[in-house]
């Protein structure tokens, strides 16, 4: 699965040793965690760490195309050839997967995140039954609520997604969602930061309807709405504070940048490399 980075490896085997399963739910800020893995081959490296966040967003908070996972955030020194290895907590029960750093250097800053294991047991559970991961979506664009946002909505504090778009024809815009309205629930659950709601809606199931608790006109309401499925192929757009959920894929292209390597064997200085293609492309 291309977006959390995890795969399902079958193995032959009888009576392997295993290791529990913890709830990252449990997870709060300031607990120890430790990571173990093979840093620059290193094998059975233990670090330790202090959680910072258990639902850090890495990449472009207004768009549900990026922000799937919430990752737990930690300073347990992470460095290539630890990705893969079990975060533990102190119980000794997995709570993550650790999967990449924030770097200047390409080495551990002091910053790592980990794939929450419920995010990982979800996906293999559905790559091991249909061959793929199914994700909602209702076609919204959002932004964070600050405190000057929330003085002017009449919103107690700083909390929930404040939708600044919604995609004529997806299923947001159908079930009556409007520019300026404040997502603060997803079937009973609070949205405290925007990144909350791209995590709730991709863990639902497409065709699924879910109970949005929507703030507006200074009052609260409810709505319903038909999760549709989030299609794969989509490109990433750049240069924007927001990302929409219904129309990045109008070309169907999916691209990333050149590496050095690449560059250089092209000899040219930037550029971007068509990975897939679909669509008008």
């Amino acid at each position: 699965d291309r977006r959390t980075d995890v795969a399902v490896i079958k193995i032959d085997a009888k009576d392997m040793p295993t290791v529990r399963l913890g709830d990252p739910s449990k997870l709060r800020p300031g607990e120890w965690v430790v990571a173990i893995g093979s840093p620059f081959g290193f094998e059975n490296s233990v670090t330790s760490g202090i959680v910072s966040a258990t639902s850090r967003a890495v990449n472009d908070p207004g768009s549900q195309e990026s922000n799937l996972t919430p990752f737990i955030q930690s300073d347990a020194a992470v460095n290539p050839g630890n990705s893969g290895g079990p975060l533990f907590n102190m119980a000794g029960e997995v709570v993550g997967i650790n999967s990449q750093i924030y770097s200047r250097t390409g080495g551990y800053m002091g910053i790592s995140f980990a794939i929450p294991i419920d995010v990982a047991v979800n996906v293999k559970d559905q790559l091991i039954k249909t061959g793929r991961v199914q994700r909602g979506r209702i076609g919204v664009q959002i932004q964070e609520v600050n405190q000057q946002l929330a003085d002017s909505f009449g919103l107690d504090r700083p909390r929930g997604a404040l939708v600044s778009e919604v995609v004529p024809g997806e299923p947001g815009a159908k079930a009556g969602l409007k520019s300026g309205d404040v997502i603060v629930g997803v079937n009973g659950r609070a949205v405290e930061r925007s990144t909350d709601l791209p995590v709730l809606i991709a863990a639902t199931k497409p065709g699924t309807t879910v109970e949005l608790e929507v703030w507006r006109d200074g009052g609260s309401r409810k709505l319903e709405v038909q999760v549709a499925e989030l299609r794969e192929g989509r490109v990433q757009r750049t240069g924007n504070s927001g990302g929409s959920a219904g129309d990045s894929d109008r070309l169907g292209l999916q691209v990333r940048p050149l590496t050095p390597q690449e560059r250089r064997a092209a000899e040219i200085d930037g550029g971007l490399l068509v990975e897939d293609v679909d669509g008008p492309a």
